[in-house]
């Protein structure tokens, strides 16, 4: 043991100088940092430098010091052989650390044996590796046409993913008159606007195709461009233009309803909603508008009810061409209505003479007859004739009239009267040129009446009415102001046709007026021409400068129809009106001043000065009125743009237009415009502020409003309408946050992380909808939260430590690291406290892991050792490593027995190889040092070696007997086994062994008593003779047979029965006594000499037995017993030999067992003497078995048993009668042997400890017995006592 403690020792103290040294080593290495630098976009295998030899490693320590990188992403490697640096992967500068100024990556290199850490740091260096980028291919900018110069409209700038000078940009433009570029400095940097330098045209150019390049001042030189379309948005700066200013068209008056009359077309230069024209007529009478209509899209105008050339030859319409922006266009549309001949001619009788006197002179008036067609022209002209024989002819009179006259020379014939017929049917037919002829006839009824005398008179009649006719003829004209109540004058009748007031009633005139409404009568008794109702002469003659009436008066008395033409002449009744009270203009903002747009025209029914005069306009200053005279001298009102608008200033101008005529007094008409200023997108939307800062945990939910950007335009509408975008923002930022379009809301789609990227910068642009737009800076700070665990790496770890390791074995290397901020990232290790080790900081954020007290593998052969990391946050959030240390074993435990003794029991008469038992040993170590091997410790046995008996088995330490084994030879084995551990040195420990051999039922009783005769054996039969008296009474002892058994226990128990008797009934055994007892009290016939046999059996299975046989002897006096003995000798003897006394027996049979007795003790004191001489000559640790054989002894339990269940005192004399026996009242009540008491005698075989550690027995083992010996005297007078025991046998 001291050996192995200053082995122990020693490496504990080079370890802690290692330990020393490792400590300066670290500390010189943890202050140093090797730095290099590369190019980005290396290639894998590239060299970035000899790290080896930086850190001052040779090539030849490579291989044993491990030389490793502790790389996460694994970007760079180290080759094992030479120790040089080298790229693993591509490197991509711009996807390692964006756009940030450095890029640099660190890692540690570790070294083992010692273990050595080392920082790396390489910096990435920039190469021009990216080109400028636009976020889109093309842009699509909208300008108004209305746009002045000078305005400026932002651009989106190229990003560069370079840093330095590689990202430097310069913008160039395609070269074009109408655009530049200009850079405006603002307060979140240089902006990029495009410059209109002229005022655009859209009717000219609509669109502008640019190329906007952006070039960076890398070397080479990396270029990207976009292209930009700009669309030139129309102002309605052009109104609609019809092909013509006046459109004819003639129309037949039969042309059926639906027809197309025509179809108008009118252009607008402007484009869009300002170009979509849309149809309608102005100011027109109801008449034309119920005659026709016009379709608003296609400008068709079509018939809608019949025309009428006899109601309305000509139809003037007042078409309007509307555009979207509300300019407005007039056209004329002049509808010439054609005649058809769909009219007959119209034959009124106006006055009739009949019956006509036969003797009528010629030429006498006979009718008055009004013809009439309303068709015009050709389909107007009507000529008359007569038909028929009648002796009378049609004369033309004035107002289409005719005159029916006698007329002889007619057919050279005069009137006749027929006999039986006094009427004749006159037909007058008028037949008119045209495309249809119609004949009218009239019949006239006359009566003619025979006067005599009539001839002449009728000659003077004709000629009088021909004078008067000539002398009246003419038309009568009268003036008369409408509106006039009915029943005023118009004029004397009477009295311009010279007729007498009398001769108005005798002559039937009457007034007949044309149409049919009566609008004149003719006052009977003044003869003045009355109006008969009121009259509108703008409802009788519209559109007609001259309003005319016309009717006839006929005066049916001389047959005369005079024409009368009434003028109507106008008064002012009628206020001009607008057909629109109120009409709504639409101007866009950006109108021209100057320009002019038509207005709805006023419309006076009366005439002359009494019609429209003049226009007047009042509202505000931007507006004024022009009247220009159109193509049929008819004044057209203009509304004049006087000042520019602005629809941001007044959204809405409220204008009156007046209409006055020339009236006294003089009436006007009024229209309201509402003039509703078009927004212009001329103005860009406007943030509420040109940067926003919020701050944001990292930890808001998904879906949460950071902040709402806010940009006002004043345009309404869709040039109002705000719409919002990101203009700038990085990938990573357009998968983070999410921008509502229309409300400027921001919010977050994913999860943010403080330690991925702590802020972001993002460009909002908010535009209109003509593509004016202006831009926000959204600066977004994430503020950290503890969300992020402390992360422990273990950079290096030593899985395996001897147990016999010193304290300050350093057996891992830490890195712990915390992506918070803050309280939040600083982070406190701890150890759990019962284990065996301690943390101790190394380098920043490095720890050690260093045994703290001694290592026993046998108390813990493994430790779990858990390492936790804390941050300072709050809640803190805590993580862990766990390091699986296993300890080493040394061999510092020797086997241990599983018991301290071991003892087992073997039947005896085993077979040869059979297993005893296992011994077990374990040691607390591990491996090899933890191999068990057993054998036996050296040893004899009946004088043989220990080996001849019992092996154990090496490797299971299981024990086996060699021989056969025999309980009555060797009881018991007592050895030692010895355990060794296969460690260097081995350890070993002894356990003591007993093996007790069983007992098995292999040996018979043996009969001591009576002695066995000549053919003793197994189971042969023994003589004897025994003294019994006559006189003994029922139970007296006669004998005792004295068997014993070589096995012990249950196998030695022995019981007796009476096998055979010569008389049955007279004698009886003792079950377990033996003893031989009279059943009764012999009788006198019962015979002197008695043979019994007693069977002796012991209780093994199976049961083994023997017999006995007792010759009994019933006599009176020794002399009676002897004479029988003698006679029974001499029966038994065989033939020729002599026979002897029962005397000299007796006294043999005392010698021989006395003489037996004295050489016992002497043997018995020369074995005693032979062992002790032995323990002083053998070895401690010899082992050596000692022990009698056990052939030397025989029934040892059963004589044992015997003497103890029958100690007595006993006499004899030569009389069996007078003999005494006297029993021991403590055991005369227990048949059966007892079991050996707990002082028995020591075991037969010797034990040694062979380490001599082991004490030596008190007494050597030995084999004893006890026997109670009979002895008889010849003297009847001195009994022969015998003591109860025999000193020191038990």
């Amino acid at each position: 043991m001291a050996v192995r403690r200053r082995q122990r020792l020693g490496p504990g103290g080079g370890r802690a100088l290692l330990a020393a040294v490792l400590l300066c080593v670290w500390g010189r290495a943890a202050a140093e940092r090797v730095r290099y630098a590369i190019p980005e976009e290396l290639g894998r295998g590239s060299l970035v430098g000899p790290l080896a030899r930086d850190l001052g490693l040779s090539a030849d320590e490579l291989p044993a010091r491990k030389l490793r990188l502790s790389d996460e992403k694994q970007y760079f490697t180290v080759n094992e052989e030479n120790g040089n640096l080298y790229v693993n992967e591509r490197l991509d500068r711009e996807e390692m650390c964006g756009e940030s100024a450095t890029c640099s990556v660190s890692f540690e290199a570790l070294v083992h044996n010692p273990l050595n850490i080392f920082h790396i740091e390489v910096t990435i260096e920039d190469v021009n590796d990216n080109s400028p980028t636009f976020s889109k291919t093309a842009l699509d900018l909208e300008i108004g046409e209305w746009t002045l110069p000078g305005a400026r409209f932002p651009l989106e700038m190229a990003h560069d993913a370079d840093v330095g000078s590689n990202s430097l940009l310069t913008y160039q433009l395609t070269s074009n008159p109408s655009f530049s570029l200009a850079m405006k400095d603002s307060p979140d940097g240089s902006k990029l606007e495009l410059v209109l330098e002229r005022a655009l045209d859209r009717e000219k150019q609509s669109s502008f195709e640019l190329v906007l390049t952006a070039v960076d001042a890398g070397d080479p030189v990396r270029s990207g461009t976009v292209q930009i379309r700009v669309n030139v948005t129309d102002a309605n700066d052009n109104a609609p233009v019809f092909e013509q200013d006046r459109y004819r068209v003639s129309l037949p008056e039969n042309t059926p309803p639906g027809s197309e009359v025509l179809k108008l077309s009118a252009s607008d230069a402007d484009a869009g909603t300002n170009a979509r024209i849309t149809y309608g007529f102005g100011k027109m009478p109801a008449k034309a508008l119920q005659k026709f209509v016009i379709d608003t899209e296609s400008g068709s105008v079509t018939l809608q009810e019949a025309l009428d050339f006899e109601d309305t030859h000509v139809f003037t319409l007042a078409v309007e061409a509307k555009d979207g922006g509300g300019l407005i266009a007039h056209c004329k549309v002049e509808v010439e209505v054609l005649d058809v001949n769909d009219n007959a001619p119209e034959i009124t009788l106006l006055s009739v003479s009949s019956p006509v006197p036969e003797d009528a002179a010629v030429g006498t008036v006979v009718a008055l007859l009004k013809v009439r067609d309303r068709d015009s022209g050709e389909n107007g002209q009507v000529w008359c004739e007569l038909s028929g024989e009648a002796p009378l002819s049609i004369v033309a009179s004035s107002g289409g009239s005719g005159q029916l006259a006698n007329v002889p020379a007619v057919g050279n014939r005069a009137p006749e009267r027929q006999r039986g017929r006094r009427q004749w049917l006159l037909e007058t037919s008028r037949t008119k040129r045209g495309n249809l002829s119609r004949i009218d006839n009239t019949a006239i009824e006359m009566c003619a009446a025979e006067k005599r005398g009539g001839r002449r008179q009728r000659a003077l009649l004709l000629g009088v009415l021909l004078a008067v006719w000539q002398a009246a003829w003419g038309q009568l004209r009268y003036s008369v102001p409408e509106e006039m109540p009915k029943g005023s004058f118009v004029g004397d009748v009477a009295k311009d046709l010279g007729l007498h007031l009398l001769e108005l009633s005798d002559r039937r005139v009457r007034i007949l007026n044309k149409g049919r409404t009566q609008y004149f009568a003719l006052h009977g008794k003044t003869g003045h021409l009355v109006t008969a109702e009121r009259i509108d002469r703008e409802q009788l003659c519209r559109l007609v400068e001259k309003c005319v009436l016309r009717c006839e008066l006929i005066v049916e008395g001389q047959m005369q129809v005079y024409g009368i033409e009434v003028e109507i002449t106008d008064v002012n009744d009628n206020a001009p009106s607008f057909r629109e009270a109120e009409k709504e203009l639409r101007l866009s903002e950006t109108t021209a001043p100057g320009s002019r747009f038509p207005l709805a025209e006023a419309h006076d029914p009366d005439s002359g000065r009494n019609s429209l005069q003049s226009y007047e306009l009042s509202g505000d200053e931007h507006f004024s009125l022009a009247v220009q005279a159109g193509p049929g001298g008819d004044q057209r009102p203009e509304l004049v743009l006087a000042k520019a608008l602005d629809r941001e200033e007044a959204a809405f101008h409220e204008l009156v237009l007046r209409a006055m005529d020339g009236g006294d007094p003089a009436r006007t008409g009024t229209a309201r415009i509402r003039v509703t200023v078009v927004d212009a997108n001329d103005n860009a939307p406007v943030f509420s502020q040109a940067e926003y800062t919020v701050r944001v945990p990292e930890d808001v939910p998904v879906g949460s409003v950071l902040v709402t950007v806010t940009a006002n335009d004043a345009d309404e509408g869709l040039y109002g309408h705000v719409k919002y975008s990101f203009r700038k923002i990085s990938d990573r930022a357009s998968e983070l946050f999410n921008l509502n379009s229309e409300t400027g809301e921001i919010t977050v789609k994913d999860h943010l992380d403080f330690e991925e990227i702590s802020s972001y910068e993002l460009e909002v642009q908010a535009h209109d909808g003509g593509e004016l737009f202006d831009t926000a800076k959204v600066a977004i700070s994430v503020t950290d939260v503890n969300d992020n665990t402390p992360e422990l790496t273990v950079s290096s770890v030593v899985s395996e430590i001897a147990e016999d390791a010193q304290p300050g074995t350093v057996v891992a290397l830490l890195h712990v690291q915390d992506g918070d901020t803050g309280a939040n990232g600083e982070v406190r290790c701890s150890i759990d406290k019962d284990v065996p080790f301690r943390l101790e900081k190394s380098y920043q954020d490095y720890y050690r892991v260093v045994t703290s007290s001694e290592l026993d593998r046998e108390q813990v052969w493994e430790y779990n050792v858990t390492v936790r990391a804390a941050d300072g946050g709050s809640p803190s959030l805590q993580s862990s490593a766990v390091l699986a240390l296993r300890v080493l074993d040394v061999n510092d435990n020797a086997p241990v027995f599983l018991e301290e003794r071991y003892s087992a029991r073997l039947a005896e008469n085993n077979a040869a190889g059979a297993l005893v038992l296992t011994v077990r040993a374990t040691d607390a170590d591990w491996g090899q040092n933890a191999r068990v091997r057993y054998r036996l410790a050296e040893g004899r046995v009946r004088g043989a070696p220990l080996s001849s008996y019992v092996s154990v088995q090496a490797e299971t330490g299981a024990l086996y007997a060699l021989r056969s084994l025999d309980y009555e030879q060797v009881r018991e084995l007592q050895l030692w086994v010895r355990a060794e551990d296969g460690g260097a040195p081995a350890l070993s420990s002894n356990v003591s062994v007993r093996l007790l051999i069983v007992d098995e039922n292999d040996n018979a009783p043996q009969v001591l008593y009576p002695p066995a005769g000549a053919a003793a054996g197994s189971g042969a039969a023994w003589s004897g003779v025994e003294l019994a008296p006559r006189r003994s009474e029922a139970g007296a002892l006669v004998a005792k047979v004295v068997a014993v058994d070589a096995d012990a226990g249950q196998n030695a128990w022995l019981s007796y029965e009476l096998a055979k008797a010569t008389e049955p009934g007279l004698f009886r055994v003792g079950l377990h006594s033996g003893e031989v007892r009279t059943a009764r009290s012999p009788l006198a016939r019962d015979a002197a000499r008695h043979s019994l046999v007693v069977l002796v059996r012991d209780h093994g299975r199976p049961a083994l037995s023997a017999t006995a046989t007792l010759s009994v002897v019933l006599a009176e006096s020794v002399a009676e017993l002897l004479a029988e003995l003698g006679s029974a000798a001499d029966e038994a003897a065989a033939p020729g030999e002599p026979a002897a006394s029962l005397t000299r027996w007796l006294v043999l049979a005392v010698a021989a067992v006395s003489c037996l007795f004295v050489a016992f003790l002497l043997l018995l004191l020369a074995l005693r003497l032979r062992r002790w001489h032995r323990q002083q000559l053998l070895p401690a640790d010899s082992g050596a078995l000692r022990g009698v054989p056990v052939s030397h002894f025989v029934g040892i339990d059963g004589v044992r048993a015997f003497l103890q269940s029958y100690s007595h005192d006993v006499s004899l004399t030569a009389d069996s009668r007078k003999s005494q026996l006297r029993f021991s009242a403590a055991s005369c009540c227990d048949p059966l042997p007892a079991r050996p008491p707990p002082d028995e005698p020591a075991p037969l075989l010797g034990d040694q400890d062979p380490a001599g550690a082991l004490p030596a027995p008190s007494a050597p083992p030995s084999v004893s017995f006890s026997l109670h010996i009979f002895s008889a005297t010849l003297s009847s007078d001195a009994p022969l006592p015998f003591p109860r025991r025999v000193p020191g046998l038990a």
